[in-house]
């Protein structure tokens, strides 16, 4: 186990989570699945308790702890992408998937996790600072999905 792992707490769907993170995301995989030794208040012996994961290289646990707490935009996942193909890809795959759409970039999966889907051109946009980064982020501003093409015209202005 790493040092430091993020622990996402799931309902009852930590391994179907952890399995479509695996698809999606490169350096991504699901490592163990950990089940109940016993019956317990929530649940029976066999069903998942944790899975040990990782998505984009990032050590992950997901806990089956139950319906009490739910996932919100504290807490995302932000994906750097390098073009339109592969914003679209993720930003699809996230939502196509029983998830939403929000805005600036980001959308949740069907499990409740935020995620910023942001192509590196908006992020070097931004850090140009001056008027570049005031375009670019007034064009953020209106997008749901990030449009490449959009930020690439605002930072020429």
């Amino acid at each position: 186990m790493s040092k430091n792992t993020i622990c996402l707490w799931f309902d009852k769907d930590a391994e179907d989570a952890a399995r479509f993170y695996a698809e999606i995301f490169p350096d991504s995989r699901v490592i163990a699945v950990h089940r109940a030794p016993s019956d317990y208040p929530s649940g029976k012996e066999g069903d998942v308790l944790t899975v040990d994961f990782t998505v984009a290289g990032i050590p992950c646990l997901g806990l089956n702890g139950g319906p009490m707490f739910k996932h919100n935009e504290a807490f995302s996942f932000q994906i750097a992408t390098d073009d339109q193909e592969e914003t679209d890809r993720y930003w699809n795959a996230i939502v196509g998937n029983g998830g939403q759409e929000s805005a600036c970039g980001w959308c949740k999966d069907k499990w409740g996790i935020s995620w910023q889907i942001i192509p590196r051109v908006l992020t070097d946009a931004l850090a140009a600072g001056g008027a570049e980064a005031k375009r670019a982020f007034d064009a953020m501003m209106e997008m749901g999905k990030i449009d490449v093409a959009a930020i690439e015209a605002a930072r020429r202005g």
